[in-house]
């Protein structure tokens, strides 16, 4: 091995034990992260550790990317071990993934889906893990569409006449649609993007202890029937 690759690879071990630290500290403390006290806590100087991480800002930024990522990996794996024909397992496995991943590191999903930082505005680097969680839906959209599943029509058996797109909003989904999924119909396209906002809206409650003294002992069932409510409302089945 080479000068070069062992000083590489000890600045990426550097590197992770430097984001490790740090996420205990969202745990303890919120984003209020502290260069000074992640040094502190490997014993080093204060300058050693910006050379890795100019500013509390790039630690944060390379938090928030990896969390991102880490959720995506787990709504990704979860929806992949689904048949692709069954568009509602495939919903509520990935619904579940997410959870399970939030309740496994609620600090974590507090960065990423908590209040904004103070101070902090999220580079385009965070774009596309962000974005992660949101293609597994859109693909889903996507292959509900090409099947014959997901039709403009009211999803709902009696649901009478589909309620009507403002001017605005229709060709603002028209643009999201031009962009990242061009062959779902922009009716379809808000029953997602509403179901998406409900399913994280729903982890946000019970993470954030909206649920203490209602929901209890069967929350993970709870969940399941609001993903399966959701379901309902785009025509997933």
């Amino acid at each position: 091995m080479t000068a070069k690759s062992i000083r590489a690879r000890v600045r990426d071990e550097l590197t992770s034990e430097i984001k490790a630290i740090a996420r205990q500290q969202l745990a303890t403390d919120g984003a209020n992260l502290s260069l000074r006290a992640v040094a502190r806590e490997l014993g080093m100087v204060s300058s050693a550790v910006y050379r890795y991480f100019p500013s509390r800002d790039d630690l944060l930024t390379a938090l928030i990317i990896d969390c991102y990522d880490e959720l995506g990996e787990a709504a990704e794996t979860a929806e992949a071990a689904v048949d692709r024909s069954d568009l509602l397992g495939r919903w509520l496995a990935t619904g579940h993934g997410i959870r399970d991943w939030a309740l496994a590191n609620p600090a974590e999903y507090a960065l990423i889906y908590g209040s904004p930082v103070p101070g902090y505005r999220a580079p385009e680097t965070t774009v596309g893990p962000a974005a992660r969680t949101t293609n597994v839906i859109l693909a889903l959209l996507a292959d509900g569409v090409a099947a014959g599943t997901l039709t403009v029509a009211d999803p709902v058996p009696g649901g009478g006449t589909v309620l009507p797109l403002p001017p605005e909003l229709g060709a603002e989904l028209d643009r999201i649609a031009a962009t990242v999924c061009p062959d779902v119909p922009r009716e379809v396209l808000s029953r997602g993007i509403t179901a998406w906002i409900q399913l994280f809206g729903t982890v946000t409650f019970e993470l954030f202890g909206r649920l203490q003294n209602m929901i209890e002992s069967s929350r993970r069932n709870f969940f399941d029937r609001q993903l399966r409510v959701m379901a309902v409302h785009v025509g997933l089945r």
